[in-house]
């Protein structure tokens, strides 16, 4: 990726001092597949990230993302994903949009926060350096200089999975995550719409990094479970 225009502001640099000081040894993987995963992602534009929960993908994806940050690689993180519940709705939460979009978020916001910290996510987020909206809210929006997450992408629509797919400017770092065995939606999955599309064609711009259960990292007993429910 190009170095983008505009030179690193203050923030930007707080997060490169934090993120060396924090992270001792560089990013590694646990397992073949996480090292395939850091390099696609490294060396090709839009990387889709498909598998089994506790695999890492959304770690990996926070890990990346600052340090493409912290290496002045793109001016800021977007990170997004549909608004689906599994199973139970929440209903109406309290509060304004980025509060009642925040639990949504969660997961990702605390990967980013195991890497560089609470509080320095925290200054980011305020500054903009690092965003989090809803998928709903891309429309009409064009992403430059900017490293992108979607996450849950298996609850995407096959209209949502275009509107995203098209905002895709100059200088972007794409991930799209998402496991196709957990579809909570009752029409077609843009996900799995998006893989049979961009599979066919051998782009050497797009990459596919299918998880295993094999490959779960978060515990033996989350490993156990995934294989209990896949059998």
């Amino acid at each position: 990726m190009g170095k983008p225009r505009q030179k690193q502001t203050a923030d930007a640099e707080l997060l490169a001092d934090y993120f060396v000081k924090r992270s001792s040894k560089p990013l590694e993987a646990r397992n073949p597949r996480q090292r395939k995963f850091l390099t696609a992602v490294r060396n090709t534009p839009l990387t889709f990230g498909l598998g089994p929960a506790g695999t890492g993908k959304t770690f990996l994806s926070a890990a990346l993302a600052l340090e493409a940050l912290a290496d002045e690689d793109v001016e800021r993180i977007v990170i997004t994903r549909p608004m689906v519940e599994a199973e139970e709705h929440m209903g109406f939460l309290p509060g304004d949009a980025n509060e009642k979009f925040a639990p949504y978020f969660t997961p990702f916001r605390e990967a980013l926060e195991e890497r560089a910290g609470s509080g320095h996510v925290q200054a980011l987020l305020k500054t903009r350096r690092i965003e989090m909206a809803p998928l709903a809210l891309m429309r009409g929006r064009s992403f430059k200089d900017c490293f992108v997450v979607l996450d849950e992408a298996q609850n995407t629509t096959v209209g949502q999975m275009r509107l995203f797919l098209t905002r895709l400017g100059e200088n972007v770092k794409v991930i799209v995550n998402g496991d196709l065995d957990q579809i909570d939606i009752k029409v077609p999955s843009g996900l799995e719409d998006a893989v049979a599309r961009l599979r066919g064609r051998n782009s050497p711009s797009v990459a596919f990094v299918h998880y295993g259960q094999q490959d779960v990292v978060r515990s033996a007993l989350c490993q156990e479970m995934v294989e209990a429910y896949a059998a």
